[in-house]
């Protein structure tokens, strides 16, 4: 069974940049048909589909925040890391990593199976 756990500083200042890590265990990030994601949730709002990057490393972003961040992974560690700058409050959300294994990555938080905890992150001065 994967587990995935989520890690990060909780309090950001605005213009910013975080950092977080998912952590992976029960199964490898390299393992075929492997897709791994960001997924967050804003206070009173939905899920929200980041980014993701692939068992053969290749990524996936939203085109909303395509140019404000990085999905990268460090296999040796099993890892997978979510890098984000010039934040805002509106940033402000609870940060999941997820994962799926199927053909092709999705865009919809409900594609996901496995599901990390969450990693409150707040941005303020």
């Amino acid at each position: 069974q994967v587990q995935l756990q989520e890690s990060g500083p909780g309090l950001v200042k605005p213009s910013q940049t975080l950092s977080l890590t998912c952590t992976v265990s029960g199964g490898s990030i390299t393992t075929n048909y492997n897709y791994w994601s960001w997924i967050r949730q804003a206070p009173g709002k939905g899920l929200e589909w980041m980014g993701a990057i692939d068992y053969e490393g290749s990524n996936y972003y939203s085109p909303s925040l395509k140019s404000r961040m990085s999905i990268f992974r460090d296999t040796s560690k099993n890892t997978v890391y979510l890098q984000m700058n010039s934040l805002k409050p509106e940033d402000t959300a609870v940060y999941y990593c997820a994962a799926r294994v199927y053909l092709s990555h999705s865009r919809l938080a409900s594609g996901y199976s496995y599901w990390g905890q969450g990693t409150q992150v707040t941005v303020s001065s």
